[in-house]
């Protein structure tokens, strides 16, 4: 309390002595005056007039900035406001953010605004803090000097954000300082800038916040489908081979158990990754198998399979269920709709620091009449696209001489996104 009361003191009699100082040298050349020098009425008049007005408008500066900050420290009685603010963005984005800040600042004027040099300049006129006084006029801390501000604002860009420095002055020279006030106005737009700014990075914020939200929903909704989708064992498949296992039952009870046997063994790789998003290529590549089992007693010798998978990669990560949606295209789309039948080939290549798994096939090839929907496929891009960020990708091409080649690439070592959220 003392010490604020001696800053307050400080401040009145720097601005006193200096007008004191300037009341002296009009007065002496008053009185050197011929004639109307004689008279001291009017000088005396003069000096305990102006010096009252400046005394008390001093106060009434120290009263203004005490209810605008809070405080009558050094820093916020001064007529030269400087801040430092770090905006959380690039450099051009802070630059956008910062112009906005200062063009809504009331009482503001010719905006010269550079983006390239990321600096906004503008005049801001200074409001008539206490009204038209009648005694406004013969105030002498208004006799000179100009009743506006100014302001100066530079981003300088930063590694992942710009900082801004805030200048708001009078637009007089620095010397005026010692005999002219500013009622707190250029605190008051310093500070107005500085929580514009702020709140604009809050809205930028909540609206990441939300989109993000609205993103992992989304994302959320589509492994749900995607979850349903691999995690359902096809009916049909299911129905065919019970019912070839229920008629070998008849003809050929071994079959019928080796049968029985393949599909015990697809059901155990199936069911368990209904809630697993993961699984190895190695897990992947046994359903498939078990499953061109079941289909190799059916469909005889139409049906050959060729595997190429190196045992060092079997440990790969890959999302469940996707291998076996390439072999059901290949045997759907390639292989079924051939009298003859055909080859399924799975192999599996390392390069670069990535996988790449193949299954192709020497069927009907790209025919609308055996494509499909492509429903399959495009579940596959899609759960690509969510688990790796981009990383992994799923390439259709043309068999040669004959059938189709599908081929999913994915990082070796790269972690993967988890598919759960919360």
């Amino acid at each position: 309390m003392i010490k604020s009361f001696f800053k307050q003191s400080f401040f009145v009699l720097r601005i006193a002595i200096a007008w004191g100082l300037a009341v002296m040298l009009v007065v002496s050349i008053y009185s050197s005056l011929p004639l109307i020098g004689r008279f001291d009425l009017p000088a005396i008049l003069f000096t305990f007039a102006t010096m009252g007005l400046v005394v008390t408008g001093a106060f009434s500066h120290l009263h203004r900035v005490s209810l605008i900050a809070g405080r009558t420290d050094a820093d916020a009685l001064s007529n030269r406001q400087k801040r430092l603010v770090e905006i959380p963005l690039e450099a051009g984005e802070a630059f956008d953010l910062l112009d906005a800040a200062i063009r809504e600042l009331p009482g503001i004027e010719q905006v010269q605004s550079a983006r390239d040099s990321l600096q906004v300049k503008a005049k801001v006129a200074r409001p008539r803090t206490y009204g038209e006084h009648p005694l406004r006029r013969w105030n002498p801390l208004l006799w000179f000097g100009l009743p506006r501000n100014q302001l100066q604002a530079t981003v300088t860009p930063g590694e992942h954000s710009g900082r801004v420095t805030l200048i708001c002055e009078p637009e007089n020279p620095a010397w005026s300082d010692w005999f002219l006030v500013d009622d707190g106005t250029n605190y008051e737009n310093a500070e107005a800038i500085v929580r514009a700014i702020t709140r604009r990075i809050g809205e930028l914020r909540r609206g990441e916040r939300a989109s993000a939200a609205q993103t992992a929903t989304q994302k959320e909704l589509t492994e749900a489908k995607l979850h349903l989708l691999h995690a359902q064992v096809e009916p049909h498949f299911l129905y065919n081979t019970l019912a070839s296992a229920q008629l070998l039952t008849r003809s050929d009870p071994a079959r019928a158990e080796t049968m029985l046997g393949h599909l015990i063994q697809y059901l155990r790789r199936s069911l368990p990754n209904a809630g697993d998003e993961m699984s190895t290529l190695g897990a992947e590549l046994e359903r498939a198998l078990a499953y061109l089992e079941i289909l190799k007693i059916r469909m005889g010798e139409r049906l050959d399979v060729q595997v190429d998978v190196p045992e060092s990669l079997r440990a790969t990560p890959l999302p469940a269920m996707m291998l076996q949606t390439l072999v059901e295209n290949a045997i759907k789309h390639g292989l079924e709709p051939r009298t003859g039948g055909g080859t399924v080939w799975i192999r599996a290549r390392s390069d670069d620091d990535e996988v790449a798994v193949t299954v192709a096939d020497n069927g009907e090839g790209f025919n609308t009449k055996t494509s499909g929907t492509g429903i399959g496929l495009k579940n596959v891009r899609e759960r690509l696209r969510l688990r790796y960020d981009g990383a992994a990708n799923l390439s259709v091409i043309a068999n040669f001489p004959a059938g189709v080649a599908a081929t999913i690439t994915v990082p070796a070592n790269a972690p993967q996104r988890s598919a759960s959220h919360g």
